[in-house]
């Protein structure tokens, strides 16, 4: 197992922090998937792996269909995904993934973390070039699947890496594989259970404890902001 088990090793209990921010963040998604694709989940694919995604981390099923129904609202937000670039303490790289409806005052927010925690904001691609764009999917295991041979027929639409880990099915490929691969999972009848995307660092930077603590207190504060939606980081 390579660099992606290695990266969600690390990410895995610190992603979205608690159960309200989980919920407020899967709302929006969902938001941004009806307002791109339709509300029919049959005809949209990315809703429907965020509807079933929703389900995986307990969301009820009145908070999804709200979020549906504002997004088709006249009235309804219209969000956005911008993603920001810069460096934290130290010389940590740092990706910000927002969704907002207002990116003036995110893009200000951003800037004010970044300065008052000894980091500062940079331009599109000065960081982007140091992570590689991954899609992840967590798929049921099924009783009769051999990986190896799930692997190969993988291969075809642009494995990376999978295995099994606690007893689920861990599939990583390139960002632009996405669509082959769901494709290929939902008519061979595997229960996705979560989607993801990720940005896994090429190289990591290794730090003293104290320095850890100063990178750290930035994304711990970045994080509370309800427009971030992930922060990817190269900190070993």
């Amino acid at each position: 197992m390579g660099r992606a088990f290695e990266f969600r090793k690390a990410r895995k209990l610190k992603r979205w922090g608690n159960m309200s921010r989980v919920f407020t963040r899967l709302g929006k998604d969902i938001e941004i998937a009806v307002k791109a694709s339709g509300p029919d989940p049959a005809s949209n694919s990315r809703l429907r792996l965020l509807i079933q995604t929703a389900k995986s981390e307990n969301m009820p099923k009145d908070n999804i269909e709200r979020a549906i129904k504002r997004a088709i609202s006249k009235d309804s937000s219209d969000y956005k995904e911008v993603v920001y670039e810069g460096y934290a303490p130290h010389g940590v790289a740092v990706v910000v993934e927002t969704a907002t409806d207002n990116p003036t005052r995110t893009v200000a927010n951003v800037r004010m973390y970044f300065n008052k925690y000894g980091g500062s904001l940079g331009t599109s691609g000065m960081t982007d070039f140091l992570f590689d764009r991954k899609c992840t999917f967590k798929v049921g295991l099924k009783e009769d699947v051999d990986i190896e041979e799930l692997e190969l027929e993988l291969i075809d639409f642009g494995l990376d890496e999978i295995f099994v880990d606690e007893g689920e099915i861990m599939i990583y490929a390139d960002f632009h594989n996405f669509g082959a691969i769901q494709k290929y999972l939902e008519d061979n009848k595997f229960e996705i259970k979560t989607f993801a995307f990720e940005r896994i660092p090429n190289d990591t930077k290794e730090l003293t404890e104290e320095q850890q603590a100063d990178v750290e207190k930035l994304i711990e504060k970045m994080e509370e902001d309800d427009d971030v939606i992930n922060i990817f980081h190269n900190m070993k």
